[in-house]
């Protein structure tokens, strides 16, 4: 990890109240759904979702059922709270991964918020064979952990250093996964630094900036949009996200 990740400082006082924003996108989410039946259908690929620190299946409820309105076959993780890499929570995950590629026959692509977004990444670098693509949601691969406003309770409910990386676990955290890989991250994010949540752009990987609260960006509008756009795409003809038209005025130029 580089000296400026490690240097990162978390989001100000002032973003972490504006986390309340996350109930107001679920409204925002319920209101948008007849635009967002808008969004390109998919092709039936499975698709695992995994939640943030301390959240549940419950949290990416309304994802999951967008995704399958869109003709995927989705699954939630199915570990209950996500307290963590507690013992058997890494096996556990792969099993799924293995289930859901023998079940469908197809690779599955990803979705990861916050710590699930953490985990997505490391399943894909030890399983690339299995997983046709990544996208993270405000997750903090590219930054130290106290560049959140959340490390302490992850040290609570895990039981270890949030500093802790296991190298069983896919190695390096920052490191790019070997499949099309998308991160979503916003600049308001009051949870983790922004900074920490952008990919490095290469032929396969990108960063799409939204206006999102952290806590709400798994079900924002924008965000739901992007991951639906991201998933459609035909397997093996991978192309960045397209800020053309519209788009421009909800897409901010994360490079700007």
């Amino acid at each position: 990890m580089t000296a400026t990740a490690q240097a990162l400082s978390p989001p100000s006082r002032t973003l972490m109240f504006l986390e309340g924003r996350a109930f107001s996108e679920l409204g925002a989410f319920l209101g948008a759904l007849p635009l967002l039946s808008l969004a390109p259908k998919g092709d039936g690929h499975p698709v695992l979702v995994l939640p943030g620190l301390v959240a549940s299946d419950a949290s990416t409820r309304p994802l999951r059922s967008f995704l399958k309105s869109r003709g995927y076959a989705v699954s939630g993780w199915r570990q209950g709270r996500n307290l963590g890499l507690r013992q058997g929570v890494q096996n556990a995950m792969v099993d799924l991964v293995q289930e859901l590629n023998d079940t469908h026959g197809r690779k599955v692509s990803l979705v990861g918020w916050s710590l699930g977004g953490l985990y997505a990444r490391q399943l894909a670098k030890m399983m690339p064979d299995r997983v046709r693509s990544v996208i993270t949601l405000g997750s903090p691969f590219a930054s130290g952990p106290k560049a959140t406003n959340a490390w302490r309770v992850y040290e609570m409910a895990s039981g270890r250093r949030a500093d802790e990386e296991d190298a069983r676990f896919g190695g390096a955290l920052s490191a790019t996964p070997p499949v099309p890989t998308t991160a979503i991250f916003s600049r308001t994010d009051g949870v983790c630094a922004w900074q920490g949540c952008m990919e490095q752009t290469s032929a396969t990987s990108e960063s799409i900036e939204i206006e999102s609260s952290h806590c709400g960006m798994g079900h924002h509008p924008a965000a739901v949009y992007a991951v639906a756009d991201r998933l459609a795409q035909a397997e093996g003809e991978w192309s960045p996200f397209d800020r053309s038209g519209w788009r421009s005025l909800v897409y901010p130029n994360p490079h700007r």
